[in-house]
């Protein structure tokens, strides 16, 4: 059945990315240079969350990713998303393993722990929730990282940590709108960092106690310095303000 099923996924995400090169056009930015091997990347994670719409990005993703999500993806959803009657139906054809969560560190969040094997490719946004046009989300709160995320970096030993930078999609679809608005430009910046020397280099700055809040401090500045800029104004990040190799990169 696994093998049914990411034949399946794989066909799909091709469609999607098909879909969204012929009614979109893509700008993707690399901060780093791109993983030797697409098949190393454990952990995917999405930053600026503002639209449902967001498999569109597929798009902007090498094929080589996309059968990995096929074969060993595990994607986290809302339990409010996996509710709606296609919309759920449809995030759960997304990758090989889809599991409902709350906002909460219960048994959902242990079982999502649980799925992680060796070759899984954990897919996740760790905002949690989506930004609305005002730049707030629902409640009318600032976008924050949450800590779920740094539970994630522990229980992916090694790998690469790619995280997405998305320029959003309100000039696509804003939370509300049923039908996106095609022949718009989705932007993107990309990012790929070693997990483990990622890791270790946030403990040995800041210790078991304070891990937790120091990946969520880090991934909002770098969301804050890398998104890439609403249409109208610059389209990309400049690459010369894009962070050297250090201890955090690769």
């Amino acid at each position: 059945m696994r093998v049914l099923r990411a034949f399946f996924v794989f066909g799909l995400l091709i469609s999607i990315k098909v879909i969204s090169r012929v009614f979109y056009r893509h700008e993707v930015t690399w901060l780093t240079p791109r993983p030797r091997r697409w098949g190393d990347v454990r952990l995917l994670a999405g930053l600026n969350h503002t639209s449902l719409y967001e498999p569109l990005y597929a798009g902007s993703i090498p094929i080589g990713l996309l059968w990995s999500f096929a074969w060993h993806g595990v994607l986290p959803i809302a339990d409010k998303t996996a509710q709606r009657p296609m919309v759920g139906r449809f995030f759960k054809m997304l990758t090989q393993d889809v599991i409902d969560i709350t906002r909460q560190r219960d048994e959902t969040w242990r079982r999502l722990l649980g799925l992680i094997k060796p070759r899984s490719v954990v897919v996740i946004f760790p905002e949690g929730r989506m930004k609305r046009r005002n730049g707030l989300d629902k409640d009318g709160k600032p976008m924050t990282v949450r800590g779920g995320i740094a539970d994630l970096l522990r229980a992916v030993p090694s790998g690469t940590f790619l995280i997405g930078y998305s320029g959003g999609l309100h000039h696509v679809q804003v939370p509300g709108q049923l039908l996106p608005k095609p022949f718009r430009t989705l932007r993107l910046a990309l990012e790929a960092v070693d997990i483990a020397t990622y890791r270790d280099f946030l403990l040995a700055q800041h210790g078991e106690d304070g891990f937790r809040a120091a990946v969520i401090a880090d991934l909002e500045q770098r969301r804050d310095r890398f998104c890439p800029r609403a249409p109208g104004t610059d389209s990309l990040p400049d690459l010369d303000a894009a962070p050297a190799p250090s201890p955090s990169s690769s």
